[in-house]
């Protein structure tokens, strides 16, 4: 992707949760005229062996209050799985508050 900029475009980024930092910026920085990006991950699902290397968190940071950037967040209402979900999530998150 290195020196290319996308023109005309809407890119999408999936599993960004697990991008370095440095994989995020130069993602980020190909962004050219009339296009869009939509950046998707979990950061409970970061899989890199320093979640505080993780690209998507540093972004969300470091990007928050630019006008232009939006950040929408799920949380476990928003499983649309099987109802079961729900419930094994609520109890996932009970562990990770104590």
């Amino acid at each position: 992707m290195r020196g290319r900029t996308l023109e005309n475009a809407i890119i999408i980024l999936d599993e960004a949760q697990n991008a370095t930092k440095m994989q995020m910026k130069m993602f980020l920085t190909r962004l050219g005229f009339n296009s869009k990006m939509i950046v998707t991950g979990d950061i409970t699902q970061i899989d890199l062996p320093r979640k505080s290397d993780s690209g998507l968190v540093d972004a969300y940071y470091r990007l928050k209050n630019i006008k232009g950037v939006k950040f929408i967040e799920f949380d476990s209402r928003d499983v649309m799985r099987h109802p079961l979900l729900f419930e094994i999530i609520k109890r996932y998150e009970e562990d990770n508050e104590n």
